[in-house]
């Protein structure tokens, strides 16, 4: 009965649109394009570069937290151009590169396998979300497991699970991501009928699928999207999100027209990149200061971001600056959309901006700062659902009074 819910969960996003396009033949070449091998992910072409350093330090606030240290590398360095190049050499003979994959997995290497080390290999590709190098990273154990028991499996699995999640304790979707993973995985009564290696080949099918399924849900939410934007429309959006950036490109490419306006996003300036990359599909593209969001929401006509995670409430968790972004949209009766995959749904009820553990990040005024002047340095802040009007997810357009229903069907 689990297995029958946790498959009808799944099977009613529309995941099955994807599928059915990359079987047609004249979209082979774009459905090789989503296809992403399981074992062996790609060597990065540029060395991640380190956050600047924070020109005030504070006792209290110095250590700085690996979720704004990922974004800052991948934000800062890893350029489209790349990452069109490297999907387009693994998209290239895609069943092959699976088949050499799945021949490499069993073979035995000088160095003992961690899940960390596969995490943070996974992590090397810029357009691939924590969540998703977690759930590859999990895969992974499963296939390198020498576990003779289901029993032996779990508690490994579970060890790998609560070491990734332990790598970065202020990551919401790399929580999520792996305590739904784990429940997908295993939560199936056909492994009680099965002997260990039939099990065990199950249990990796179903991370697979599970990574497939994540994988693929960025696609999944732009498609959905489609049908809010407008011809003539303006779109603000915050900082840099992947998944609205590919909401934005799918529009773009339906020759769909509109314009932009983007935040700055300070201190990290996303908001730059993002302008950059829209730049490149010839989207029009106003960029703004952060302070300017009231000034130009009259000229606005929907609000697009992204979300770190997704909590019980039906409100989000996000970038600095998106709660009073949503709040100056909802005073002048403007939709504020919020694009996130499922696997950023968390078991989470902040009840307000300081009931949530911090994500530090390092903060540059240009001019020194006395000592005695204390400095923010979170980096995302808390919106309540009513200043909400949809999220779209891989799970379909939801309201926020719908999450918390979504969430108990994920998590059973």
């Amino acid at each position: 009965m689990k297995e029958q819910t946790t498959r009808a969960m799944w099977w009613r996003s529309p995941s099955f649109i994807l599928d059915n396009r990359q079987q047609q033949p004249n979209d082979t070449a774009r459905g090789d394009a989503l296809s992403i091998p399981l074992s062996s992910p790609l060597p990065p072409s540029t060395t991640m570069a380190d956050p600047n350093p924070n020109p005030n330090p504070n006792p209290l606030t110095d250590k700085i937290s690996a979720y704004y240290q990922t974004r800052a590398a991948h934000h800062g360095v890893v350029s489209s151009d790349w990452l069109a190049q490297a999907q387009a050499a693994v998209g290239h003979l895609p069943e092959a590169d699976d088949d050499a994959s799945n021949n490499d997995q069993g073979a035995p290497s000088g160095k003992p396998f961690s899940v960390i080390d596969e995490f943070n290999n996974w992590r090397k590709q810029p357009d691939l979300a924590e969540a998703v190098a977690a759930i590859r990273a999990l895969a992974a154990v499963i296939r390198n497991s020498q576990a003779t028991t289901m029993m032996e499996l779990e508690i490994e699995l579970k060890k790998a699970s609560d070491s990734l999640k332990s790598w970065d304790t202020t990551s919401i979707s790399l929580t999520a991501g792996c305590d739904l993973f784990m429940r997908y995985v295993t939560r199936t009564s056909a492994l009680e009928y099965e002997d260990f290696n039939s099990a065990k080949t199950r249990l990796i099918e179903r991370a697979e699928k599970f990574g497939e399924i994540s994988y693929k849900a960025r696609k999944i939410i732009a498609m959905l999207s489609q049908d809010f934007i407008f011809d003539g429309c303006t779109i603000l959006v915050h900082g840099f999100s992947r998944v609205v950036l590919e909401v934005l490109k799918t529009a773009a490419q339906s020759k769909k027209l509109f314009r932009v306006f983007c935040t700055e996003g300070r201190p990290d300036r996303t908001g730059l990149r993002l302008s950059n990359e829209l730049a490149k599909l010839d989207v029009p593209v106003k960029l703004l200061i952060d302070s300017a969001v009231a000034y130009s929401m009259d000229e606005v006509d929907m609000v697009f971001v992204g979300a770190d995670g997704v909590v019980e409430s039906g409100g989000i968790i996000n970038m600095m600056g998106t709660y009073q972004i949503a709040l100056v949209a909802h005073s002048m009766n403007k939709p504020v959309y919020v694009a996130a995959e499922s696997y950023k749904f968390a078991r989470l009820y902040p009840l307000d901006q300081k009931d949530m553990g911090p994500a530090l990040r390092p903060i540059e005024f240009g001019v020194p700062i006395p000592s005695k002047v204390e400095v923010e340095t979170s980096a995302r802040d808390y919106t309540p659902p009513q200043y909400l009007t949809l999220l779209f997810t891989d799970l379909g357009v939801l309201t926020p009074s719908v999450v918390s229903d979504e969430l108990i069907q994920l998590y059973l």
